[in-house]
């Protein structure tokens, strides 16, 4: 029973960090399974969807064990997917035992993400100022796209991190952006405002879940395929929203504007 518990406990962790940070559905399942049958466990079963994560099996007493965690926080760090596959395959293979398995997957959970706050928005930065260049835009558009996108990355972290809604951050975040480009190209920093938003916006782009999405489709978890590619759509209408918001503000400012110069 201590060897089933033990089991149960660093396969469900395994899965917990797997999902959390952006592992696709399909890998979450076939990795506790196989950690399950390598300890001995037989009748191994898992379910996995984009917020639980259900697994039994019967220990080598021939006593059911069955248990289900919740996953409420989902980040991208596939640094720490990759570490807990690697622990998996070594466990798999014998490498190394039960209890040295459960103090690397906690330390591994208590490590911090790879890359510090600064470094994100860094490379948001350049990520957006980069494809604002690519998409057609000017040199002159890289800088104010740069800005933009980290602007926009600094907002979504600040405003999740307080309400916990990770939607309304992207809509607030998108809204920011958005309303950031209108100024500095309306200010003459910049040239071509549509690679200038889209520049700042690039960072929000659901890249990762769109990706699971397809893949689990293809590999038959059609469940977790149509909720990862249903989180896609509503971040996606979270960035339009904002953008659409972000507009409305400036054309309906620029009208109160004539309309005073008018009179």
């Amino acid at each position: 029973m201590v060897r089933g518990k033990k089991t149960m406990d660093i396969c469900l962790l395994s899965g917990r960090l797997l999902l959390r940070y952006g592992a696709e559905t399909y890998r979450v399942e076939d990795t506790m399974v196989r950690m399950a049958k390598a300890a001995g466990m037989n009748n191994v079963h898992s379910f996995v969807t984009t917020t639980g994560i259900f697994l039994s099996f019967k220990t080598e007493e021939d006593y059911d064990s069955m248990q289900m965690i919740r996953i409420k926080e989902r980040y991208q760090d596939l640094g720490k997917v990759t570490e807990v596959n690697q622990l998996a395959r070594e466990f798999t293979y014998g490498d190394i035992t039960l209890d040295e398995t459960q103090e690397r997957l906690k330390a591994i959970k208590d490590a911090p993400m790879h890359y510090p706050l600064w470094f994100i928005y860094l490379a948001s930065g350049i990520g957006g100022g980069a494809f604002s260049f690519l998409i057609g835009g000017s040199y002159f558009d890289m800088l104010p796209a740069f800005i933009g996108g980290t602007v926009t990355t600094i907002t979504l972290v600040l405003i999740q991190r307080v309400l916990k809604v990770k939607f309304f951050a992207e809509f607030a975040a998108a809204l920011t952006g958005g309303i950031l480009a209108l100024i500095m190209v309306n200010g003459g920093f910049g040239t071509e405002l549509n690679q200038v938003i889209i520049g700042s916006l690039i960072p929000l782009v659901p890249g990762v879940p769109l990706t699971n999405a397809v893949r689990d489709l293809m590999s038959g978890d059609l469940v977790a395929g149509v909720a990862r590619g249903s989180e896609a759509l509503v971040t996606s209408l979270s960035i339009a929203a904002g953008v659409a918001l972000s507009l409305s503000i400036f054309i309906c400012s620029r009208a109160q504007g004539a309309g005073r110069r008018r009179t």
